[in-house]
C-alpha cells in the first residue's frame, strides 16, 4: 500500500473519532464537573502517550528530553495552555451550550490562527483569505444568534464567550509552536504531563466525588480519541502523506459527521441555522485556504 493510501486511512479513522468527540464531551458534561473531564482525559492521554514511547522504543529518549531545561520550559507553558486552560474553557462552554453550537464554533479556530499570523507573524493576507475570514465570521454571527437550538430559547451568552475565547486560545498555541521541532508524542507526553499536575493541584481544593461509570468512560473516550490516539495517528499521517492538501480536507468532514452524532445519539434537534453557520465556516475557510494550502496542512 502507497504511503499517500495509508495517510488517507489514517486521517479518516481520525477524522471519524474527532466527530465523536463532541458527543462524548456532552455525555460526561451532563454529570461531572468541567475540571474532573479534563482530569481523566488528560490522565488517560498522558498514558497513551506513554504506551506509544514504550512501543517506539523511546524512552531513553524522552528521559534525555527531561533532562533539558528547554524541554521543561517548554512542557510548562505547552501543559498550561493544552490541555489546562484550553480544555477547561471548552468543555465549561460545551456544558452551557448546545453541542450543535458550540462544536462548529470552536471549528473556526483556523480562521482565527490564519489572523493572529497576519499580525504577529505580518503574513500578508491576500484578497481570498479577507474574504474567507469574512464569510466564517457571518457563520459565527448566524451560530451566537441561533437562539432556538437550546431547549430554554436562549443561548447563554457566557458559554459563547468562553467557546469563542477556546478557539483564540487554540489559535495561539499552534502559532506559538509553528517553529517546534521536537519529537511530536515526546512533545505531546511532556505537555500532558505538566497539564496534568495542574489538574491534580488545582483538584486538591476542589470538593469532587468518584464519578459514574458513564461520564467515566466518556472522559476516557476522550482523551483517547481527542487528545491521545487521535493526535499520534494524525501526525503519523502526515509524515506519510505525500500530498498533504488532500489528507487536511478530510478535516472538513468531521463537524458535518459530529452534527449527525449529535442529532441521534444526544438527541438534539439540528436546526436550518447551525446547518447554514456551519456550512458558512467551513466554506469561509476553505476559501482563505485556495492559496495558502500549505500552511494548513502543515499545522
Amino acid at each position: 500500500m502507497k504511503n499517500q493510501s495509508k495517510a488517507l486511512i489514517m486521517g479518516g479513522f481520525v477524522v471519524f473519532f474527532w466527530a465523536t468527540v463532541a458527543t462524548a464531551f456532552k455525555i460526561a458534561l451532563n454529570e461531572i464537573s468541567n475540571l474532573q473531564l479534563l482530569l481523566i482525559a488528560s490522565s488517560t492521554a498522558l498514558i497513551v502517550c506513554f504506551i506509544e514511547l514504550i512501543r517506539t522504543k523511546k524512552l531513553n529518549l524522552l528521559g534525555e528530553s527531561l533532562l533539558s531545561k528547554s524541554t521543561i520550559f517548554r512542557g510548562a507553558w505547552q501543559g498550561l495552555m493544552n490541555p489546562f486552560i484550553y480544555y477547561l474553557i471548552l468543555f465549561k462552554g460545551y456544558s452551557l451550550l448546545p453541542a450543535q453550537i458550540a462544536q462548529p464554533l470552536n471549528f473556526s479556530w483556523q480562521i482565527v490562527l490564519m489572523i493572529l499570523m497576519a499580525i504577529f507573524l505580518k503574513q500578508k493576507m491576500h484578497f481570498n483569505q479577507v474574504a474567507g475570514v469574512l464569510v466564517s465570521f457571518s457563520g459565527i454571527i448566524i451560530l451566537s444568534l441561533n437562539n432556538s437550538a437550546d431547549i430554554s430559547g436562549k443561548l447563554s451568552v457566557f458559554g459563547l464567550g468562553l467557546i469563542i475565547a477556546s478557539t483564540i486560545i487554540w489559535a495561539t498555541y499552534w502559532l506559538l509552536k509553528i517553529n517546534e521541532k521536537q519529537d511530536s508524542v515526546i512533545e505531546l507526553f511532556v505537555s500532558f504531563l505538566f497539564g496534568t499536575i495542574y489538574l491534580v493541584v488545582v483538584s486538591l481544593f476542589t470538593p469532587m466525588e468518584f464519578p459514574p461509570l458513564k461520564p467515566l468512560l466518556a472522559g476516557i473516550y476522550a482523551g483517547m480519541f481527542e487528545m491521545g490516539i487521535t493526535f499520534i495517528l494524525w501526525s503519523k499521517a502526515l509524515k506519510l502523506a505525500t500530498n498533504r492538501v488532500t489528507l487536511t480536507q478530510l478535516i472538513y468532514l468531521s463537524p458535518l459527521l459530529s452534527l449527525l452524532l449529535i442529532h441521534f445519539i444526544l438527541g438534539e434537534k439540528i436546526g436550518v441555522l447551525t446547518v447554514i453557520g456551519l456550512f458558512l465556516i467551513i466554506g469561509g475557510i476553505l476559501i482563505s485556504n485556495l492559496k495558502q494550502k500549505s500552511t494548513i496542512a502543515n499545522t
